[in-house]
């Protein structure tokens, strides 16, 4: 039967699993595989898995009581092994790696920023301060059927949105920075400017969580900060 696989530990994690059920109907029971180093928390992989609320949750359930005693590399939802044998053998080949990664990720979780800003808030600010566009609005107002004039400043317009947004995303990392131990950018999703993932240490959650609220104030209601977390450290493993 195939491995559906939770997480990986060191061999000495603590694994308190009593009472939490895996996924799959009926839930599956966990167990784990064991070499010398590490440990990988798993269950029979249900047939015809798919991203249901229940196992979702499941999933979810399992790596937070993992985390709750140290150390723990996530497995993003529906990771399946074909059999045991295939995750000892894993555990085996990526050793170092993975008791390195798990060191990193020591005492530390993961928040996930995401910032957008009103586009109108941003388009008003470039025709202040750009020249060129200014003219180019005036008289694609004047003269509507300035085809290369409007082709002309929708290009200007989009250079300025995509350079200023890629300036107030390095600017809300930078600020954020001292408070974290590493940072992962991801890809952009619909109008947000910014998205990127946060390795924070335990003891620092609190003052960064405080930091983001702050910079939120600080930028008005022009921007939009959404943040996300604590959270496995899916983005770091």
């Amino acid at each position: 039967m195939s491995t559906y696989i939770y997480a990986i530990t060191s061999a000495d994690h603590p694994l308190r699993l009593k009472g939490i059920k895996g996924v799959g109907d009926p839930a599956g029971e966990l167990r784990a595989l064991g070499t010398q180093a590490l440990s990988a928390v798993v269950s029979d992989a249900p047939a015809g898995l798919r991203a249901k609320r229940r196992d979702l949750v499941a999933h979810q359930d399992v790596l937070e009581r993992l985390l709750a005693d140290g150390a723990v590399l996530p497995m993003r939802f529906g990771l399946v092994a074909p059999d045991d044998e295939q995750v000892l053998t894993a555990l085996d080949d990526q050793r170092d790696a993975y008791l390195e990664r798990l060191k990193e990720l020591e005492g530390c979780l993961e928040f996930n920023l995401k910032a957008s800003r009103d586009e109108d808030d941003l388009l008003r600010e470039i025709i202040a301060e750009s020249e060129e566009a200014r003219q180019l609005n005036e008289f694609t107002r004047e003269n509507p059927d300035a085809r290369n004039q409007k082709i002309a400043l929708g290009e200007l317009l989009s250079r300025e949105i995509q350079h200023r947004n890629s300036v107030q995303a390095q600017h809300i990392v930078d600020r954020l920075a001292s408070l974290t131990v590493r940072q992962h950018a991801a890809e952009q999703q619909d109008s947000n400017f910014l998205n990127v993932s946060f390795l924070v240490r335990r003891e620092n959650m609190e003052l960064f969580s405080r930091a983001v609220r702050e910079e939120a104030e600080r930028r008005g209601p022009a921007y939009s900060l959404s943040l996300h977390g604590p959270l496995p450290p899916y983005s770091f493993v």
